[in-house]
């Protein structure tokens, strides 16, 4: 299968490691087995000696049961046997692919976002259809673009909310338009959705599986509850069909998840209230340290975000955005993303989620490299 390179992981994985200030992490602030059993209130001694007690089998094929009444909790009207664990919302876009996608059927996706959205469906030969969203639109789905996309015989509209790399956050008013649209095609709904609950105010954010039948939700423990580590996601769906064919693929290239991985997940979710407090205090925090930069700033500008851990900023140098942001890092030590990655010119992608000190000292950095560049223009 050809496939085009994926441009910001080959980006994180040429560069992360030697970063000072690492102001390019999507992550909120990781935290430690220590620090899980603190904002859970439990005897971590207690809970590491059951872990090490237990065989170490294949496990619950489709997902340990308390991980998935965890993950249920997530939603408004999901059941367990509606969710399918995955090793990370990475693994569970791809399958979510590789389960219904096949040569020639329409596939719309919207750009920017994560670039598993458009590429992998094009390198299944679907026809892939692009729905730009503009940043004089605040980044939102131009529905009567996609009403004229979304023609007949239109297999699946892919969209991903909060947004990445912008950090946009489609309404529920306005998702419902998007399930109108694909009701009438009969499509599925792709809903990207790591970046859920990591909102800047108190309002419950919508999912997709709990406003359409057909609507698939595909989410980690990554971003939103800092445990990258684990390497743990989910697919949900009401969808029967769907998920029959998702399980029928998964014993081709999945099998399970790890037991160890899946106990320590549910625990996360068992006590995701704590969870969530702590990392949406981290980024409406850093959100109005980034605000406050980008305001005092001259040569930058963006849509401020609404949701997630990222924010697309544009400058106004006339430098390519892989250079700038390689000139950025070996001259000052931090780390972004380059626009270019997301096939937004002369931008960066911000992850402000980092802890608080590192946003700060890369802000900072940030700032000593654009006035350098003024001196050199002069």
């Amino acid at each position: 299968m050809n496939i085009k390179p994926f441009a910001v992981e080959e980006w994180m994985n040429a560069y992360e490691t030697t970063a000072h200030y690492n102001i390019a992490e999507t992550c909120v602030d990781s935290i430690s087995l220590d620090t899980l059993f603190d904002l859970c209130g439990i005897d971590g001694d207690a809970f590491l000696k059951s872990l090490r007690a237990r065989q170490l089998t294949y496990g619950d094929i489709e997902g340990a049961p308390a991980m998935k009444e965890g993950i249920c909790r997530l939603y408004h009207t999901i059941h367990p046997d509606e969710v399918v664990t995955t090793h990370g919302a990475a693994g569970a876009n791809h399958h979510v692919f590789y389960s219904l996608i096949e040569p020639g059927d329409r596939v719309i996706s919207i750009m920017p976002t994560y670039q598993q959205l458009y590429s992998i469906p094009e390198a299944y030969q679907a026809d892939v259809q692009v729905l730009q969203l503009e940043k004089e639109n605040g980044y939102l789905p131009d529905l009567n673009e996609l009403r004229r996309l979304a023609v007949p015989g239109t297999k699946l509209i892919c969209i991903n909310n909060p947004n990445n790399p912008t950090g946009a956050l489609m309404s529920t008013e306005l998702l419902k338009e998007i399930v109108e649209i694909a009701k009438r095609v009969d499509a599925y709904i792709l809903c990207d959705e790591v970046y859920r609950h990591l909102s800047q105010t108190d309002a419950w954010c919508e999912s997709i599986v709990d406003l359409y039948d057909k609507g698939i939700s595909v989410s980690s423990m990554s971003k939103v509850f800092a445990l990258a580590g684990l390497r743990l996601g989910w697919i949900a769906t009401h969808d029967r069909a769907l998920m029959r064919s998702i399980l029928s693929h998964r014993d081709y290239n999945h099998i399970s998840c790890g037991i160890l991985d899946e106990t320590v997940a549910a625990l996360a979710l068992e006590h995701s209230d704590a969870l969530l407090r702590r990392n949406r205090g981290i980024v409406r925090e850093n959100l109005n340290v980034l605000d406050a930069w980008v305001q005092k700033e001259p040569h930058v500008s963006y849509v401020k975000p609404q949701s997630g851990t990222t924010a697309l900023v544009y400058y106004d140098f006339d430098i390519p955005s892989y250079d700038f942001c390689r000139r950025l890092l070996e001259e000052t030590g931090a780390f972004v993303t380059p626009g270019d990655c997301f096939e937004q010119p002369k931008s960066v992608r911000i992850g402000y989620a980092s802890d608080r000190d590192t946003l700060l000292k890369g802000l900072d950095a940030f700032s000593r490299f654009m006035k350098a560049l003024e001196q050199e223009g002069k």
